[in-house]
């Protein structure tokens, strides 16, 4: 059976949900799709271009806000942006890992900062809107991963550990939102 990309992507989705990023290997992908590997490269030229394809889906699949720059503050829509992300990212085992990791390789997932910075624009940030979106984008995947480390860590045994009663997400992301008010008034 022939296999389109789309396939190819949602199938390596899967892998990554049920074995996680070490483990989701060309070999494996062509195991679970019952293809040799090397039919793998007729979609991608290599593992990374591979991860960069499940991060881009990944993020088509978040529910992103609805209200848009200019709509609202650029504060509420900055933060439903990071919020919206995060959850994502806390969906898929290792999500966090990997979008993080392709973009700042460069090899995709750039959504989510070119959303920041059109609301940062709209706001009337701009010139600071691409280090205020490239601020906010490594608290949001440092969280992340941080959570999802944690998470799993304490589901495999790994270390003893209760599940916090609520993540600090919200009052660090205000907190980095602040911040950037603080540099905006400043200016």
């Amino acid at each position: 059976m022939r296999y389109r990309r789309s396939d190819v992507v949602s199938r390596a989705i899967e892998a990554l949900d049920d074995y996680g990023l070490a483990d989701l290997t060309m070999r494996r992908l062509g195991t679970e799709l019952g293809v040799q590997p090397s039919a793998l490269y007729h979609h991608f030229a290599n593992k990374q271009t591979l991860l960069a394809a499940v991060a881009d889906e990944i993020l088509a699949r978040a529910p992103w806000p609805t209200r848009q720059p200019g709509e609202a503050d650029w504060v509420d829509v900055v933060g439903d942006i990071c919020v919206g992300l995060r959850d994502t990212l806390l969906t898929w085992r290792d999500g966090a890992e990997l979008v993080a990791t392709v973009w700042s390789f460069g090899l995709g997932a750039a959504a989510p900062y070119e959303r920041l910075v059109a609301a940062l624009t709209a706001g009337g940030l701009e010139p600071l809107a691409p280090v205020a979106a490239r601020t906010l984008l490594h608290y949001v995947y440092g969280h992340a991963v941080d959570e999802q480390t944690r998470l799993q860590a304490a589901a495999a045994g790994a270390i003893d550990d209760d599940p916090r009663d609520e993540s600090d997400f919200a009052a660090g992301l205000g907190m980095v939102i602040a911040g950037i008010q603080v540099v905006r008034a400043a200016r």
